[in-house]
């Protein structure tokens, strides 16, 4: 009797790439251009033109995203003024840390005798960003007038077929489980990435916030709660990403995982690396997410 042969798995086989690839991933990077979007670009001071270092980096991308910064440059009131801007009256300022040497006299147990040392103290500074002074210009980038690739018809259909509603315009990518509503930037902002091209950054985020939706109580009911408690939420990242990985493949939007995809993930899998079957746990519910929406093609879903 001939030897049954193992039918091919591409989820299987993406999701193995993918893990691969995740060591080797770089930064993850919006396909598509912000309006104000809160800069992830490395901080830098706007008196030594040094990148900041550390918990700084931290802070100031969170106070960046929280007030929809563009610029990653930051200075001390001071510092602005030096350089013949002026920060506007109101504006709130964002803590970093410098540390500060200092010279100590300290008595050696031992023998009695003082011996000089140094000493660093944790100091705290206030800094603003670009973009609440005046006389500083924040260059945006340019839109283009129109999309700027093709629709691809397959993967309009399918979109159409899972009966999500989806709405296009800003510069933000989400789905609202309130609204039930999934939104996503319009078409012109999607330029691409040095790994993704417009059309693939687009659908595949498309699909990332279909999987999304599709958790939701009244369709597949995705809770993930009880294993994962306080890292539910990296937990659906990564069946929303995998998922989309899934979906690119079936639809023949991209032949092979893209390194965006492992740069994604890799944020959210360090989360996570307390349970190493994390990973495992997340392809075979992203693998459920993508069979159930993608059936909608043929109305079996």
């Amino acid at each position: 009797m001939a030897r049954k042969t193992q039918k091919f798995d591409i989820h299987q086989e993406i999701t193995t790439r993918i893990v691969d690839a995740i060591e080797t991933a770089g930064d993850f990077r919006l396909p598509w251009i912000t309006n104000k979007g809160g800069s992830f670009e490395r901080p830098v001071n706007i008196a030594s033109k040094n990148p900041y270092n550390g918990i700084n980096v931290l802070s100031l991308w969170v106070s960046a995203l929280a007030c929809e910064f563009p610029s990653n440059v930051w200075g001390t009131y001071r510092q602005w003024q030096e350089k013949g801007c002026q920060v506007r009256k109101g504006e709130k300022s964002s803590l970093v840390v410098f540390y500060k040497t200092f010279e100590v006299e300290d008595v050696n147990e031992e023998t009695g005798e003082a011996e000089a040392g140094e000493r660093m103290m944790a100091r705290a500074s206030r800094v603003f960003n670009a973009a609440q002074v005046e006389g500083f210009e924040v260059v945006a980038e340019e839109l283009p007038e129109g999309p700027t690739f093709d629709p691809i018809q397959r993967a309009e259909d399918f979109a159409r077929t899972t009966g999500a509603q989806i709405e296009e315009g800003g510069d933000k990518a989400c789905f609202i489980p309130s609204l039930d509503v999934i939104r996503m930037p319009e078409r012109r902002r999607f330029t691409g990435t040095e790994t993704t091209t417009p059309a693939e950054g687009f659908y595949s985020t498309l699909a990332h916030e279909l999987v999304h939706w599709s958790g939701a109580e009244k369709r597949l009911a995705r809770d993930l709660s009880g294993r994962f408690g306080d890292e539910s939420y990296a937990m659906e990242e990564l069946i929303s990403e995998l998922g989309a990985a899934f979906i690119c493949a079936d639809l023949g939007i991209t032949p092979e995982p893209r390194n965006d995809h492992a740069c994604y993930i890799k944020n959210w899998l360090r989360v996570l690396k307390n349970d190493k079957k994390a990973i495992f746990s997340a392809a075979a519910k992203a693998s459920q997410a993508s069979t159930w929406l993608l059936a909608h093609e043929d109305g079996a879903a």
